[in-house]
């Protein structure tokens, strides 16, 4: 299989943003017919000595485990992008660097996304988690569930909560991270950190040394040390972001993930936007954060859904494949099709095929998406008081209504 296209992850802080809100987003770039399902688990304790099974290899569990959301490849144990019930949501991206990455089968960088906020309670704390995990099992095997052809990856992440952000960028168990407090940060499939670092693994700079990629003559840029080319990339979606004007809103970022004329929306043929997410997290910790999530493909053709973490949300079996037991399921490729993915292709089978059925549809998916971003309004701007019990089932209920209309 090809090398996949650049997937897009961005973080905007006030006063670029709407209402002293942090915005966080993500579109999944993945294999067109891949299946990714939206899961949450709960918070859960755990006996000492437990193991976790992740995508290839067993780990130590923790103790306790945080409440999460997660947008996943079905056939993987680890996420793409998720948050946990602390405010903190992480996005993976795979980056292109000199270091060839890994085929021996250890953590993916998805599964370090969903280990960073199962355990940390801040972005602060996922960051300390990942890279711990990722100096004692390191990185490695394959992403693409059918590929033959080795397509490894180093990994990026954006880790964000209500105050701050990291960007996280690793090479094999190395890594270098930097605090962001403001403005805008998009991470594409390159390197982005250059000589402005705040954390890095304490062996790195002699490995570049080792290597023969630096010395010490020269100014540490771990960009120019690390990347595959000495020629400087940069993100079409960086400039889309930081480019917008201020009050930048939900609304601005849906746009923005759904924008295929500049590729941050991929539609290729072997690649699509498989899953998209979008979180708002607002600095005034009495104003709960929200989730809006697609659980479906193409977010230009699909409807975000709002998710609030409260207790006893219910579950969402309809956009879901997974088996929740101890060990990986043993689905099939087409096993992997819940509910709501299905009903959403048999949907856009009709729009291809009929126009005015087409347009009727896609109106009446926009005016549930809508009817959404409406009711959380006044959840954002704080003049409405959160009652758990309304939100208990939201996810469920928007899931519940997109699948009746699809059929």
């Amino acid at each position: 299989m090809a090398g996949a296209p650049p997937s897009f992850c961005f973080v905007a802080f006030p006063p670029r943003t709407k209402n002293d809100q942090i915005l966080f987003g993500k579109n999944s770039a993945r294999p067109r017919d891949e299946v990714q399902e939206v899961l949450y688990i709960p918070s859960s304790n755990h006996e000492p000595g437990s193991k976790v099974m992740c995508t290839y290899i067993e780990i130590d569990q923790s103790q306790k485990t945080h409440a999460v959301i997660l947008n996943k490849p079905a056939w993987m144990w680890g996420a793409e992008m998720g948050a946990n019930e602390h405010g903190v949501c992480i996005g993976n991206e795979a980056v292109i660097t000199r270091e060839v990455a890994s085929d021996t089968r250890s953590l993916l960088g998805m599964d370090l996304v969903r280990l960073g906020l199962e355990r940390g309670a801040t972005a602060k704390e996922a960051l300390d988690i990942i890279v711990t995990l990722l100096e004692e099992h390191r990185q490695g095997g394959h992403y693409f569930e059918q590929d033959s052809s080795g397509q490894t990856f180093q990994s990026s992440f954006l880790i964000v909560d209500r105050v701050e952000a990291w960007v996280l960028e690793t090479v094999g168990k190395f890594w270098a991270a930097q605090r962001i407090t403001g403005g805008v940060k998009c991470i594409c499939n390159h390197l982005t950190l250059k000589t402005q670092i705040d954390l890095e693994h304490p062996g790195l700079k002699s490995y570049a040394k080792s290597q023969g990629w630096w010395s010490e003559d020269k100014e540490f840029n771990y960009s120019e040390v690390f990347s595959e080319d000495e020629k400087e990339e940069d993100c079409t979606e960086k400039e889309t972001v930081e480019h917008q004007e201020d009050n930048m809103s939900v609304q601005t970022m849906l746009s923005i993930l759904r924008d295929k004329s500049r590729g941050i929306c991929v539609d290729s043929e072997t690649f699509l936007t498989t899953a998209s997410a979008v979180s708002v997290l607002p600095q005034d910790e009495s104003r709960p954060c929200i989730h809006f999530l697609t659980g479906t493909p193409d977010p230009s053709r699909s409807i975000f859904k709002p998710f609030i973490f409260v207790e006893d949300v219910k579950p969402i079996p309809s956009a879901q494949s997974s088996c929740l037991g101890e060990k990986p399921c043993a689905h099939g490729d087409h096993e992997w099709r819940h509910e709501l993915y299905e009903a959403h292709q048999c949907a856009l089978s009709s729009i291809e095929k009929e126009q005015d059925e087409g347009e009727r549809l896609m109106g009446i998916m926009q005016d549930l998406e809508n009817q959404g971003l409406e009711a959380m309004e006044d959840l954002l701007n704080g003049t409405k008081p959160l009652d758990p019990a309304e939100v208990v089932d939201l996810f469920f209920d928007c899931v519940d209504t997109e699948i009746k209309f699809y059929k």
